[in-house]
């Protein structure tokens, strides 16, 4: 299974304490009608526990489905569950969304309203360009793929270093003077993992790794990059 995160910053002061007391109040209920059924929507965080200078707790949030049940279109109710971590460095407040990047997304923005009363609290983190380069240049033997993006080739997006292409070193000086890393693809020294991760911060395992593997992973290699 494909495991996603993605790494954003708390820029409204506060403790963890603080946010873990918040967090407990959390519980949102939506009444929707599908045809003749009745939903009731519900969404919350809970299973809070604190421990190792971390918060951790679980988004869940309903949705409705259609279901196809012997050719007829049928409403179910799903519930949509996401990790979250929270976590400081100096004076700074990290938050990990453990789930695909639209949907942490939301999880972000909707704990930044519910818990600071606006949007603009929780906002992405960021990996410098830099960062990716020194981080690819200190262990290049690591990568896997590199795609560059902010190109000043007309008519070009991004494009892709991969394979043995990787060991053209001309190329890859081509490519970084004209645009920017914006994703790479890399193995975990002294593990089988291989995680792709974008400025930012959208982190992908391409291994079968579990979830707390995946996360240590993140701190471990990703967010000592982050700017």
């Amino acid at each position: 299974m494909v495991l996603t995160a993605k790494i954003f910053e708390v820029k409204q002061p506060a403790t963890l304490e603080e946010i873990a007391l918040k967090l407990n109040s959390v519980r949102l209920v939506e009444n929707e009608k599908v045809g003749d059924t009745e939903f009731e929507l519900v969404t919350s965080v809970g299973e809070l526990s604190a421990a190792g200078g971390r918060l951790e707790a679980v988004f869940s949030r309903d949705k409705i489905m259609m279901v196809n049940q012997r050719g007829k279109m049928t409403p179910v109710l799903k519930t949509v569950t996401a990790p979250i971590i929270l976590w400081k460095r100096d004076d700074r407040t990290f938050l990990m969304v453990i789930q695909k990047k639209h949907f942490a997304n939301f999880v972000a923005s909707f704990l930044s309203h519910q818990l600071f009363l606006n949007y603009r609290s929780i906002v992405e983190a960021n990996i410098t360009a830099e960062s990716l380069r020194r981080f690819h240049e200190m262990n290049p033997e690591a990568t896997k793929v590199i795609y560059f993006d902010d190109l000043d080739f007309p008519g070009v997006d991004k494009v892709a270093l991969y394979g043995e292409s990787l060991s053209n070193t001309g190329k890859y000086e081509e490519y970084l003077s004209h645009g920017k890393i914006w994703y790479l693809v890399f193995s975990v020294r002294g593990t089988n993992a291989v995680l792709g991760v974008s400025r930012n911060c959208v982190v992908v395992s391409f291994s079968r790794i579990s979830e707390s593997q995946f996360i240590e992973y993140i701190l471990e290699n990703v967010f000592p990059l982050v700017s």
